[in-house]
């Protein structure tokens, strides 16, 4: 009668430890990149956004002689269907307006992030 060696099935510490290690070396590479690509794609969206609402500053602009005295002034006129949000603060509230030269002109002349911090290039996301 012959006697058969009990196979044991499965994978031994070794081995696991070999595939963990493997899995944390690869996260390691492209954990960094996937932040990195959300912060350019949100300054992306950023930069489309500010174009938007330039768009539309100089649309109204051009239609009433003069420029909005507030942001909502945009939506209650139809030129915008609403605010959109500042994509690095994730508010409609924090973009910053700027007056032109003369009052009596409007008071919406040009509109900034209101977003701290640099963007990569070095410069400021306030100065977009």
């Amino acid at each position: 009668m012959q006697r058969h060696a009990a196979t044991l099935n499965g994978f031994t510490l070794i081995e696991l430890l070999v595939v963990m290690t493997i899995i944390a070396l690869l996260l390691t590479i492209a954990v960094p990149r996937y932040f990195h690509s959300i912060e350019k794609s949100k300054e992306t969206v950023l930069r489309d956004n500010l174009s938007i609402l330039r768009d539309a500053l100089d649309k109204y602009y051009g239609d009433t002689g003069k420029y909005p005295d507030a942001l909502a002034d945009l939506v209650t006129n139809k030129y915008l269907r609403r605010i959109p949000p500042d994509p690095l603060t994730q508010s409609d509230t924090t973009w910053i307006s700027v007056a032109p030269a003369d009052p009596a002109q409007g008071a919406v002349y040009d509109i900034k992030s209101g977003a701290p911090g640099k963007a990569p290039d070095g410069s400021l996301y306030a100065d977009w």
